[in-house]
């Protein structure tokens, strides 16, 4: 809380002073009463006026120190979740993937909205907590000693209860907070799993995973309210006004029967004594919020204390010299103790050429292509673009040589026209237009309600793969960098549309390094140089003429291509 920690003392000085004020109007009125009982013909209008000012002085403060809280709550949000999206952006692709999303979104919304309602709600209460019952007793003291004590004893009867309520609280709010985040859990996965639940188990088996996890939660609450219910209703009922007060009549009235108290001390002190026990009430409720706000500042701490991709100085990194690529002994596991994905991987991706990665599922291929803009870095080995190594260029330089089409697809919740523009927002629409057409996609975005102002989605839900798989390739179009890399990027074209959009991206090829990652052999057999993986490793290299020939890894997957391809519903009958 550091960028806001003034402010947030300020919140808590205004809400002191409130308290200070409130007891002054209190001393107003006793001072009233006083005046009343020593003249009953005259009206104190002073103090009774002063009573009034100092009401409405302590209102004004309190929501002034309210404001305060929730302006310095507001700016800390912000800031965190600035610094968190900042961070995640240089951490390794591997620990958001490995986190997951939903892990993350809850950090960055939950868990800082958390630590939000604490400052905003809780700072300024913590202050009159504390400030309050230290003034009451001092004005006590000056009232009558005799009577400061016996406020003060049933306050301490009320925090000793307090205690004994709170054994234990510190774990039990831990399975609190974890049964309550198991049962938002399930319910994400619920909801977001609906179309497989009512397609297998009509909801039976995934609606009892979230049944468990209700019922966990059911007993760690029972549990909890069995364990402290009883000391925390009484902690509530001694902490009350009505106890502070029975006592200050009782001891008042004994004292005054003895003629050892006046009845103006004795008025004065019930006005002021009997609020120092109820400000500490809110104290009960803070404790429940403190720890769960501790639990979700160590959650953001985590995430914070990841060490992200290491990056040159601006004045320090390096300019590629031309859009060569090339990997010179690359090996890579996502984890430290992890099985290898590449092994001693080499070889040199031309500028200007095509490149393409083939190999079975699982061979490393779409590793290789996203090591290239440092999603992973790679265990050892270097990978040099134009000749310089990746790490030793800042992150805008390195992202400005790359364009990418992924095989999964991820459009935003925005219109067409804004998801191409993505990575060059200062596009005219012209542009957009022409990248649309070069990427086969604009007849259907032309068809579509409200053409390229037509809403994506969310994911792009609202197009079908295809229609997103092409957006996305007009998207790199736009784009132009001089590095290309495409992780089957006909994937969902249909037949009669992959001849155009492959003739398209040949087209648009022309003059750029490409790496092609391609599962259907026949988009790839006319690249330059095709690269063979097989379990991490670097098979064979070469044109599709010389690997099928040498009968080798590249050929056995031709033959299956080729018996895949002929494949028909009848002959399988057959």
């Amino acid at each position: 809380m550091r960028p806001v920690r003034g402010q947030i003392r300020f919140a808590m000085l205004l809400a002191a002073l409130a308290s200070a004020v409130t007891l002054g109007a209190l001393c107003a009125l006793a001072w009233a009463m006083h005046a009343l009982l020593a003249l009953p013909g005259q009206w104190p209008w002073f103090s009774l006026v002063l009573a009034v000012v100092l009401t409405m002085l302590a209102h004004v403060l309190r929501l002034a120190g309210f404001n305060q809280s929730h302006y310095a709550a507001f700016r800390l949000e912000t800031r965190l979740r600035t610094d968190l999206a900042g961070h995640l952006a240089r951490l390794p692709l591997g620990y958001v993937q490995q986190t997951g999303s939903g892990a993350l979104s809850k950090v960055m919304m939950d868990d800082v909205k958390a630590l939000h309602i604490f400052v905003a709600d809780s700072t300024p209460l913590y202050a009159r907590a504390y400030v309050s019952p230290v003034l009451t007793f001092a004005l006590l003291c000056l009232l009558d000693w005799r009577l400061a004590l016996a406020a003060t004893a049933v306050l301490a009867a009320g925090m000793a209860v307090v205690s004994l309520g709170m054994r234990g609280a510190g774990e039990m709010a831990s399975r609190y907070n974890a049964a309550s985040e198991n049962v938002s859990k399930a319910v994400v996965e619920y909801v977001q799993a609906m179309p497989v639940v009512r397609t297998f188990d009509t909801g039976a088996s995934t609606f009892q995973r979230y049944q468990r996890a209700l019922d966990a939660f059911v007993e760690v609450v029972l549990q909890w309210y069995r364990m402290a219910g009883f000391s925390s209703r009484m902690s509530v009922a001694i902490l009350s006004p009505l106890p502070t007060l029975a006592a200050l009549v009782w001891l008042g009235g004994w004292l005054i029967d003895r003629d050892a108290l006046d009845a103006a001390t004795w008025l004065a002190a019930l006005l002021v004594g009997t609020g120092m026990a109820e400000s500490l009430l809110p104290l009960m409720s803070l404790r429940h919020l403190v720890a769960k706000t501790q639990m979700s500042i160590h959650r953001i701490h985590e995430v914070m204390a990841e060490p992200p991709l290491s990056a040159p100085d601006a004045t320090q990194g390096k300019e590629p010299l031309d859009a060569n690529v090339c990997f010179e002994h690359v090996d890579f596991r996502y984890t430290d103790d992890g099985p290898w994905v590449l092994r001693d991987v080499s070889f040199e991706a031309p500028r200007g050429g095509v490149t393409a990665l083939v190999g079975p599922s699982g061979a490393g291929k779409t590793t290789v292509a996203r090591l290239i803009p440092r999603f992973w870095d790679a265990s050892a080995g270097r990978i040099r673009i134009g000749g310089v190594d990746v790490r030793e260029m800042p992150p805008e330089t390195l992202m400005r040589q790359v364009a990418f089409v992924f095989q999964d697809t991820f459009l935003f919740a925005d219109t067409i026209a804004n998801n191409i523009r993505l990575g060059a927002p200062g596009a005219t629409m012209d542009e957009v237009i022409a990248a649309a057409r070069a990427a086969q996609a604009h007849d259907f975005i032309m068809a579509l309600p409200q053409g390229y102002d037509t809403p994506a989605g969310e994911r792009g839900v609202f197009l079908s793969g295809g229609q997103r798989q092409r957006i996305t390739i007009a998207r790199a179009i736009l784009q132009n960098r001089p590095i290309l890399v495409l992780d089957e990027a006909t994937a969902f074209a249909d037949p009669e549309n992959e001849a155009a959009l492959v003739a398209a991206l040949s087209n648009l090829m022309r003059g750029k390094t490409v790496l092609m990652v391609a599962h259907r052999l026949s988009t790839v057999s006319d690249a330059d140089q095709i690269l063979v993986f097989d379990q991490g490793r670097l098979a064979e290299q070469g044109r599709h003429d010389a690997l099928v020939a040498q009968g080798g890894v590249y050929a056995r997957l031709w033959r299956n291509f080729e018996q895949a391809r002929n494949w028909a519903l009848a002959g399988e009958r057959a």
